[in-house]
C-alpha cells in the first residue's frame, strides 16, 4: 500500500471541542503532498463565543467568520477531501475530538476515521529538546511557518509522516506505525462495533 493519508488541524474560537473556527487540510499521496486546502468556520451555535486566549494563539476574531460557512454547511466539503482517509495531526487525539464534537453538537454523523498522531510519530522519530510542532517540522525539513495557521500546521504534520516514513522506509501508514510500535488509533464508533462483534463471536462459540 501507498503512504497515503490526510494531514488535518482545527483552530477553536474557546475551550470548546466543538467550536471550530478553522480548518487545514494536506492530502498525501504515494508520500507526495498532491492537494492542500483550508478555509474558516463559523462555530457552531452555543460553541461561538471567542475567547481572549485561543484570539492570541491564532489571531482569527469573531468578525472574521460573520460570513464563513457554517460547521453543517462546510461539514460534506471536509469529509469529501478526506475521503476514507487516515487522518494525521499533531496530538491527534484533539484535532479528532472537535471533529466528533462539532458534528454532535450539529446533529452530523461523523465518518469513523482512523487516525495517526504526528507529535507520537516524532516522539519516536526525533531527538528533540521539545516535540511541539515547530520544533518537529523543523527536523522533518519543514521550517519557518506559520504556527497555529491551519492549514500550515496541517502540512508541518504532513511533512514529519513523511520523512518519519522515508527514514524507517516504511510503506504506508500502518507499517510506519508498526515500525515506530504505534497504533493507528480507530474512532469511538469503531471500537464500539469492534468490542460488539467480539461480544457476539464469544458468545456463539460458549
Amino acid at each position: 500500500m501507498p503512504l497515503d493519508f490526510t494531514a488535518i488541524d482545527f483552530e477553536t474560537a474557546n475551550s470548546s471541542p466543538a467550536s471550530a473556527c478553522s480548518v487545514g487540510l494536506v492530502r498525501v499521496r504515494d508520500g507526495e503532498v498532491v492537494a492542500a486546502t483550508g478555509w474558516l468556520i463559523r462555530p457552531p451555535a452555543g460553541h461561538d463565543e471567542f475567547q481572549h486566549w485561543n484570539i492570541k494563539i491564532h489571531g482569527i476574531h469573531p468578525e472574521d467568520v460573520r460570513d464563513a460557512a457554517s460547521w453543517e454547511e462546510q461539514f460534506d466539503r471536509l469529509c469529501s477531501f478526506a475521503g476514507a482517509d487516515v487522518l494525521v495531526a499533531h496530538n491527534a487525539g484533539f484535532d479528532t475530538k472537535v471533529l466528533r464534537s462539532a458534528s454532535e453538537v450539529t446533529g452530523l454523523e461523523c465518518p469513523p476515521y482512523r487516525s495517526l498522531c504526528s507529535l507520537q510519530v516524532a516522539r519516536k522519530t526525533y531527538e528533540l529538546e521539545s516535540y511541539r510542532l515547530p520544533m518537529a517540522a523543523a527536523a522533518a525539513g519543514f521550517a519557518e511557518f506559520s504556527h497555529h495557521d491551519a492549514l500550515a500546521d496541517a502540512r508541518a504534520c504532513a511533512q514529519i509522516v513523511i520523512d518519519a516514513a522515508a527514514r524507517s522506509g516504511a510503506a504506508d501508514v500502518d507499517e510506519l506505525a508498526l515500525a515506530l510500535s504505534l497504533r493507528v488509533t480507530d474512532s469511538p464508533a469503531r471500537v464500539l462495533e469492534r468490542e460488539s462483534t467480539a461480544r457476539v463471536l464469544e458468545r456463539a462459540v460458549a
